[in-house]
């Protein structure tokens, strides 16, 4: 590491736990965001002035009037920009270290088969279940890490699904896809502004914990967060055998036979 390397991350290499072998890997690891609304903001913010290498970030929607509520990398000159484009600039200026790719479009079949395949770890930071569940198909199928995280109202929710881990749960397993599940968007139901950042925030902090190797992820249990009332709660998922998507048999790995 660099001397300017060792003063920016300094607060990080006094941590025991990360130190400089943590750093390192952060420098070297690649996350894959999935949305850069009010959670893929702060998570990727936190990620970059971390010092995560490589950021791939993909929106297909551009900068609104009322993103700026919550969405804190853009300012009222970004609306009309895409936010893929606007949160490269600001994360750069920010660190001008991490590589950021900018995919200005919504992940699907092989495409999202690649991004998938090239990172790391995932994010998911998206607002309908259909892209969660697509998300969630690929990490299973190239055994990547997923952290996804939600906000409604005042509700926060967190999860790690990790499916490295023998037995280890897929998102299916605690939202089946023919479930009929409702879908809350923030545009009908509204969001508390920082609510989006903690759980974002707490994105960043599950991401870096996976890549570095350090404490123990959230994988295999979900974190319930009551803004209004300031209570939290944990739940433990367990993996359904007759998961579509994780039970056995049912998901080909990449390049497995």
């Amino acid at each position: 590491m660099t001397d300017e390397q060792l003063l920016r991350y300094s607060r990080h290499l006094l941590l025991p736990e990360l130190g400089v072998d943590g750093q390192t890997r952060l420098r070297a690891a690649h996350v894959l965001l999935v949305g850069a609304g009010g959670l893929g903001c702060p998570a990727a913010l936190y990620l970059a002035s971390g010092g995560v290498g490589r950021l791939t970030i993909a929106d297909p929607d551009v900068v609104d009037l009322t993103n700026l509520q919550r969405q804190i990398l853009y300012r009222a000159d970004s609306i009309g920009a895409l936010k893929s484009e606007s949160a490269r600039a600001a994360l750069l200026a920010v660190n001008p270290e991490v590589e950021v790719l900018p995919v200005a479009l919504r992940l699907a079949d092989e495409a999202l088969e690649r991004a998938v395949g090239a990172a790391d770890v995932v994010l998911d930071c998206s607002d309908n279940f259909e892209t969660r569940h697509a998300v969630n198909r690929a990490c299973v199928r190239h055994a990547r890490p997923l952290v996804s995280g939600a906000a409604i109202r005042f509700d926060g929710q967190l999860a790690v699904f990790d499916p490295r881990r023998p037995g280890a749960p897929c998102y299916a397993c605690l939202f089946p896809e023919d479930a009929q599940a409702e879908e809350l968007r923030c545009a009908v139901m509204g969001v508390l502004a920082p609510l989006t950042g903690a759980i974002g925030a707490l994105q960043a902090i599950e991401a870096i914990k996976l890549i570095a190797g350090i404490g123990e992820s959230l994988a295999g249990r979900l974190l319930l967060f009551d803004a209004l009332h300031g209570e939290s709660r944990i739940v433990r998922i367990a993996r359904d055998p007759r998961c579509p998507v994780c039970g056995h048999g049912t998901v080909a790995r990449a390049g497995a036979a």
